[in-house]
């Protein structure tokens, strides 16, 4: 066979693949459950959440002041991990263990101090995440025009991911300083319904939100003093 004969055969061979892969990627489209229904029941099994561990990072500069978060939830509201805030141009990295009403938080430098739940919510609170009135539940409850557009692995987890415009009040719960709002993407546990991760783009950048571990038990100790 000629080399012309062959180069035709191979253009044939991929035009042909890209035809096949277009209608299958078509019918997977059609056959996706619809947004609406998957926020809805991921609100539901939210609400049920025992504990959870997340993770919140940026990407590029968006403008919010707290750049990386890391953490234990339990359902009723202690946590524990650390916040990495810009504080008048410096990244200052707080290790944080929030009990009942009592924050206990250390810097970089010196022993751990005290300061009231409020006080830590006016930086960060991310006990709100799973608070059904303020977090995870109320940002899916509150989702505008959700629409289904693929099923991707989130960790080797298959999950929904879902365009939405969510509320700038409901985010800025989870994602302090954040004054705008979102038209971002969830992925959604295709088996459990529970919200895996939250790509939320801003002016300058974007904020990533991942969540892990529900259900596992967390115990939040006061540290040494």
């Amino acid at each position: 066979m000629s080399a012309r004969r062959i180069l035709i055969a191979a253009l044939v061979a991929a035009l042909s693949l890209v035809t096949a892969c277009s209608g299958g990627s078509s019918d997977d489209q059609a056959a996706l459950p619809g947004g609406s229904e998957l926020v809805k029941k991921s609100a539901e099994a939210m609400r049920g959440a025992k504990s959870a561990a997340f993770t919140m990072e940026t990407e590029g500069t968006p403008p919010v002041p707290v750049k990386k978060a890391t953490g234990r939830l339990s359902g009723t509201g202690d946590a524990d991990g650390t916040i990495n805030i810009d504080l008048a141009g410096s990244l200052q990295e707080i290790q944080f263990v929030l009990i009942g009403e009592t924050v206990h938080f250390k810097g970089v430098t010196g022993g751990f101090q005290k300061i009231s739940r409020s006080q830590l919510a006016a930086i960060y609170d991310p006990s709100a995440i799973l608070n059904p009135d303020k977090g995870i539940v109320q940002l899916l409850g509150t989702a505008l025009d959700p629409k289904t557009e693929a099923v991707e692995k989130v960790d080797g987890t298959d999950a929904y991911r879902v365009a939405a415009t969510l509320s700038q009040q409901v985010l800025a719960t989870m994602v302090p300083g954040l004054s705008q709002g979102v038209n971002g993407r969830l992925w959604i546990d295709k088996a459990t319904s529970r919200l895996l991760k939250a790509d939320l783009p801003m002016n300058g950048g974007k904020v990533i939100v991942t969540f892990r571990d529900y259900d596992v038990p967390v115990q939040v100790t006061a540290p040494a003093e």
